[in-house]
């Protein structure tokens, strides 16, 4: 079983550095497409499926494997490891922010950077810790998914995408979240939603890009704030929109915000 089959790896591009992006819950990498051809000019730019999602190999799927973000890193690890020239950055969305994180702890000085968009370490709220939901909300909206998931996903996808006045997109999300495999949903989303990666971004000196939305109900602002602080080489950046997917329904904002960040690893033509 190959790697690119296994994950739908799709290389477009050319530059001396590497981007890997990576999609978030419900999505596929075909979601990166509002905002991944700004970099071909100067990147190589590697997308794939998280095992489970989009065009993947559902038949390696391992219930065991994936029953921690720890197996999805170990993948993107081989992703990199057969696809990367150059430096490194990892783009990742919502959930794959952390498996980068735990890809770059696995390997530590194999990843030069991370985008993160939309990123969550942790979103159950603690004492000193704001995380958006409590515990008894999670456990709620898991419930209902296990209960109903295409009444859930119907429900919930325009939500988290928001984006007033693009309803595609909500609709988009829709049918992502209805096409992906409803009992590989249900897994994947309680190793996202229970998961508390806040000890891994502790101190991690990766250059690092946070793109928080302005208004965000899955990771609000108070999260990136969090980041910006655990981690030492990070840079928060605000971007003005509602919804969980800038990188879908703000892409100009965010290419912007990563020319700034990505000029040391970037080639000389522009994209």
């Amino acid at each position: 079983m190959s790697i690119g089959h296994r994950n739908n790896v799709t290389v477009v591009g050319d530059g001396p550095s590497t981007l890997i992006f990576s999609h978030g819950y419900g999505c596929d990498h075909t979601m990166w497409r509002y905002l991944y051809p700004h970099f071909t000019g100067r990147f190589k730019v590697v997308l794939y499926d998280l095992v489970g999602a989009g065009r993947s190999d559902l038949g390696v799927y391992s219930s065991e494997k994936y029953s921690s973000l720890a197996g999805y890193a170990y993948d993107l690890n081989e992703i990199v490891d057969q696809y990367a020239v150059g430096p490194t950055v990892l783009v990742g969305h919502s959930v794959s922010a952390m498996i980068g994180v735990l890809a770059d702890r696995l390997v530590p000085n194999r990843i030069s950077a991370h985008v993160m968009v939309g990123p969550s370490p942790c979103y159950v709220n603690s004492d000193d810790y704001v995380g958006g939901f409590e515990l008894q909300d999670i456990r709620s909206l898991l419930d209902t998914l296990d209960s109903n998931y295409l009444g859930w996903s119907s429900t919930m996808a325009p939500v988290i995408m928001g984006a007033p006045g693009q309803p595609a997109l909500g609709e988009e999300l829709t049918n992502s979240f209805c096409r992906t495999d409803p009992e590989i949903a249900k897994r994947f989303a309680r190793v996202t939603f229970l998961s508390d990666n806040r000890p891994d971004v502790a101190g991690l000196i990766t250059p690092t890009l946070i793109l928080q939305s302005s208004d965000d109900l899955i990771a609000p602002v108070a999260v990136g704030e969090y980041l910006h602080e655990a981690m030492p080489n990070s840079t928060l950046c605000l971007v003005p929109n509602i919804g969980h997917c800038p990188h879908m329904s703000a892409p100009g904002e965010c290419a912007e915000a990563m020319d700034t960040f990505l000029k040391p690893w970037a080639g000389q033509h522009v994209g």
